[in-house]
C-alpha cells in the first residue's frame, strides 16, 4: 500500500475517515485534507482509474491488520502427524502396547502413521508385515480411518490413520 507523498497520481477519488465518498480530487488537496486532520492517505484500491484513497489513521489501521492475522492463525488448527513403528516379528504384549498408545494419539485428535519396518532378510517375507499393519488398522476400526491406503516404501509398509467421526462404545 502506498502512503502519503508515496502516492504519485494526479487525481484521486476520496474516501473520507467517516466513510463517505468525497469524489474526485488531486492528489495534492487529499493529502493537505488529511494533514488537516492529523491523518494519513492510504491508497486502498490502486488498479482502479482513478486510485481509490482513503483518509485514515494508517498505524492504527496496520496494528489492526495484524491483530486480525494473528487471530486467524489462532484459528486455524494444525494437525500434528505422530509416527508408530512396528517390526514383523513384534510380541503380542508390545504390539498391545503400541495400538494403546495409538489410541491415545487418535483421542488427542492427532493423525498417526503407522509403519512396519523390514530389516534384512526380512524383506522377502513382506506378507508378514502387510497383515502386522491390517491388523492394526482393523483393531483401531472404532476410532480411526484410513486417510492414506497402505503402501510398501523401500523397507517400510504405512498408513496414515485419522481420528474417526466415530466414537467409542
Amino acid at each position: 500500500m502506498r502512503v502519503n507523498r508515496e502516492i504519485r497520481v494526479p487525481q484521486v477519488r476520496v474516501i473520507s475517515d467517516t466513510g463517505e465518498q468525497i469524489g474526485l480530487m488531486a492528489t495534492r488537496d487529499a493529502m493537505r485534507m488529511a494533514e488537516e486532520k492529523g491523518l494519513d492517505l492510504v491508497e486502498i484500491v490502486p488498479a482502479a482509474s482513478p486510485p481509490v484513497c482513503k483518509i485514515m489513521d494508517y498505524g492504527k489501521y496496520r496494528y489492526d491488520q495484524t491483530k486480525r492475522e494473528k487471530e486467524s492463525k489462532k484459528a486455524s488448527h494444525q494437525v500434528k502427524v505422530k509416527e508408530i513403528k512396528f517390526k514383523p516379528n513384534i510380541n503380542e504384549n508390545d504390539l498391545q502396547t503400541k495400538l494403546r498408545q495409538t489410541r491415545d494419539f487418535l483421542a488427542k485428535g492427532y493423525k498417526v502413521k503407522v509403519s512396519c519396518m523390514f530389516r534384512g532378510r526380512e524383506m522377502i517375507h513382506t506378507e508378514i508385515g502387510e497383515r502386522l499393519v491390517q491388523k492394526v488398522i482393523d483393531d483401531l476400526d472404532d476410532v480411526a480411518a484410513v486417510e492414506a491406503p497402505l503402501k510398501l516404501f523401500g523397507r517400510f509398509y504405512t498408513v496414515v490413520l485419522a481420528p474417526s467421526l466415530k466414537k467409542k462404545k
